[in-house]
């Protein structure tokens, strides 16, 4: 009995050995791999800021170190450009209105088109010039146009930004020149970029031009000025659609890089590349990433809701209706034909009901994993029953 307890005892020591030997080896093994997977994360851009967003649904696919602040140099334009197609939208300027080039616009460094004081250009024209050319004097002479001053159409663009989200931009001034405390993140650049290209889509009508021509005409007479396109995604990558690309010594080289494919557009942000070749390498890296990482699940069309029962209403019941298709992007590989759709509605709602109150919800599950929903509102309104149509109501109900 003693021989066959030390032997036991003996095996359960060699056992625990073992199993303490190994299990240090796996958490080893476990941490190598970690490690690997984020070396292998980090090695996709050399930039020290960058974010990856697919257009559509705002959904981040990549990012490093995307909320640091840093000077974004001429991507600053982006908001530039936001607030001259706000502006356009509004009635407030037409693209064929003429903009006097003040001499301060004129007096810009860097990027620059060489408008002279007193010169005239379109809107459209100065559109061009920001866009392609990344103008610095004619953003200056725009912000002159729709806001009276810089320092007011800066103010603009910082209340602009903060109603899209930008929590970490500070913007100065309109060009993205070095200015102590002009600052922004790639996941800001990103919010401001989306905001951009899904309102004014016809802004590709004009980033997405390689090479073109605008006439100077002042005092000195007639000449022509060629625009050549910043962007070299533009002919270098077959899917880029824009977007705007920034350099100062401070900033270093910056990128808002779009791109399309497939019906899923991507918007790629770096910042802070150490030279214009890493920032295209940088972007293309990003968009090969994610179009070869996701894809896109989207509706193209809503099934009917039917009606929801009101309380007190002048009817009984009310029409409902989702609010908007539903769009997924996965990046897991998944077959995404599997996802399913259930329809939840309030069984009842009081009186009164405006059009567009919500009234339930549209769940989307892939598997057993909710993945997204879409709010079920009022297609309609209805007023609450008067005195008349109850009293009325409670006779017929008696009578019958």
């Amino acid at each position: 009995m003693r021989q066959l307890t030390k032997y036991t005892i003996g095996i359960l020591l060699s056992f625990c050995l073992v199993i303490g030997l190994l299990f240090p080896i796996q958490a080893q093994a476990e941490e190598v791999e970690e490690t690997k997977e984020k070396a292998e994360g980090e090695e996709l851009v050399s930039a020290p800021s960058a974010i990856l967003m697919e257009a559509s649904t705002g959904q981040i696919i990549y990012e490093k170190e995307a909320d640091k602040k840093r000077p974004p140099a001429s991507v600053t334009k982006v908001m530039t450009l936001l607030l001259i197609f706000d502006a356009i939208e509004s009635g407030k300027i037409k693209l064929e209105d003429e903009v006097t080039t003040s001499e301060y616009a004129a007096s810009m460094g860097g990027s620059q088109v060489f408008l002279e004081p007193g010169e005239t250009q379109t809107v459209d024209t100065m559109i061009k010039c920001i866009s392609v050319a990344s103008a610095n004097d004619a953003c200056v002479a725009m912000s002159e146009l729709i806001a009276g001053s810089e320092e007011e159409f800066v103010v603009q663009m910082n209340e602009r930004a903060k109603k899209l989200g930008m929590k970490n931009t500070v913007f100065k001034n309109c060009n993205g020149l070095d200015t102590e405390g002009h600052e922004t993140t790639a996941r800001d650049i990103a919010l401001m970029s989306r905001e951009l290209i899904t309102k004014y889509p016809q802004i590709r009508d004009y980033c997405t031009i390689w090479m073109e021509n605008i006439t100077h005409t002042t005092k000195k007479g007639t000449s022509e000025f060629g625009l050549s396109n910043t962007n070299k995604l533009i002919k270098h990558y077959e899917y880029a659609t824009g977007l705007k690309t920034g350099s100062t010594s401070k900033a270093k080289f910056c990128v808002s890089a779009t791109a399309e494919k497939d019906g899923m557009e991507l918007i790629a942000v770096i910042m802070a590349a150490e030279d214009s070749k890493a920032r295209v390498r940088d972007a293309t890296s990003l968009l090969n990433y994610g179009f070869g990482k996701c894809q896109k699940y989207e509706e193209d069309t809503v099934k009917p809701i039917g009606t929801v029962k009101v309380l007190r209403g002048e009817q009984d019941t009310i029409k409902a209706k989702q609010k908007e298709p539903f769009t997924y992007i996965d990046t897991t590989g998944a077959d995404i034909s599997q996802i399913k759709r259930r329809v939840q509605v309030k069984k009842e709602i009081k009186a009164p009901v405006k059009k567009g109150d919500k009234v339930g919800v549209t769940k989307y599950y892939l598997g057993k994993k909710e993945i997204g929903s879409v709010d079920v509102v009022a297609a309609e309104s209805m007023e609450k029953m008067s005195y008349k149509s109850i009293f009325e109501d409670v006779i017929e109900k008696t009578l019958l």
